[in-house]
């Protein structure tokens, strides 16, 4: 099986393209500030679900799943910041759709800590 099989996987590939769609309202002057490190947070999400899922051992991927997820409680950070700071005006729709790819993640880890 290929990280591309996973629905955790490809729904953080959507994620990913739909934060980059809002970043690109973002003010000019944060193009090196917050628009990169949501950016870059986004793009870890299946980054390392795939490197993850690469991995010869179910610790090792599972080690990659949580990075995933450390990367989803920062993203989620820098959304509600951009919030505040009026950059997105409501964020509740990225970050349902956020919270829906946490569950993916939290339910590989689950399926994975049975198969240990």
């Amino acid at each position: 099986m290929t990280h591309k099989n996973l629905e955790a996987w490809k729904s953080s590939m959507k994620l990913t393209v739909d934060i980059y769609n809002i970043t690109q309202n973002f003010p000019k002057d944060e193009l090196y500030g917050i628009t990169n490190q949501i950016r870059r947070s986004a793009v870890s999400i299946p980054s390392n679900i795939a490197e993850g899922s690469a991995r010869q051992t179910i610790k090792e991927t599972m080690q990659f799943l949580y990075i995933s997820l450390g990367s989803i409680a920062e993203l989620e950070t820098q959304l509600l910041i951009s919030q505040e700071l009026n950059y997105i005006k409501d964020a509740k729709e990225i970050l349902d759709k956020l919270n829906f790819v946490k569950g993916l993640i939290l339910g590989l880890i689950k399926y994975f800590k049975t198969k240990r």
